[in-house]
C-alpha cells in the first residue's frame, strides 16, 4: 500500500515538475530553505508514527511553522546581508539525518527480526 502511494506520489512529482515554469533565481533560496525545512517535518512525522506518538495538529503546526520560520530566516537574513539561512539549513537537514536513523534502525530491527523468525520455523 505504501509502496503505492510513493510511486503515485513521484509519478506526479515528476508531471508536475515537467510541467511547470521555472522558478526565478529571485525566489530559489526562499523555496528550497521551505523544502528542507518540510522535509524535515515529514521524517520527523514519520518517526513519531514509530515511537506511537504522531499528533496531527503538532505535525501540521510544525510543518507550516518550520517553513514560514526558515523563510522569514531567510528574508532577515537577505536584509541584514548575512547569510542567516545557512544556520537553518544545518539545524533542519540535522535533524532529517537523526530521524532517517531513527527510520533505519527501526526498520532494519524489524527486517532481522523477520529474518529470525523465518530461520526458526
Amino acid at each position: 500500500m505504501i509502496f503505492i502511494a510513493i510511486l503515485i506520489g513521484c509519478i506526479a512529482g515528476a508531471l508536475i515538475g515537467i510541467n511547470v515554469p521555472m522558478i526565478s533565481y529571485t525566489y530559489s533560496s526562499y523555496l528550497a530553505i521551505a523544502i528542507i525545512a518540510a522535509l524535515d517535518s515529514v521524517f520527523g512525522g514519520i518517526t513519531s508514527v514509530i515511537n506511537k506518538n504522531f499528533n496531527l495538529k503538532i505535525f501540521v503546526t510544525g510543518f507550516f511553522g518550520n517553513a514560514i520560520l526558515a523563510i522569514l530566516l531567510t528574508i532577515l537574513g537577505q536584509k541584514l546581508n548575512v547569510d542567516i539561512y545557512l544556520a537553518a539549513i544545518v539545524v533542519f537537514v540535522g535533524r532529517m539525518f537523526v530521524n532517517l536513523a531513527i527510520i533505519r534502525r527501526y526498520y532494519v530491527d524489524k527486517w532481522s527480526n523477520m529474518i529470525k523468525h523465518k530461520d526458526k520455523k
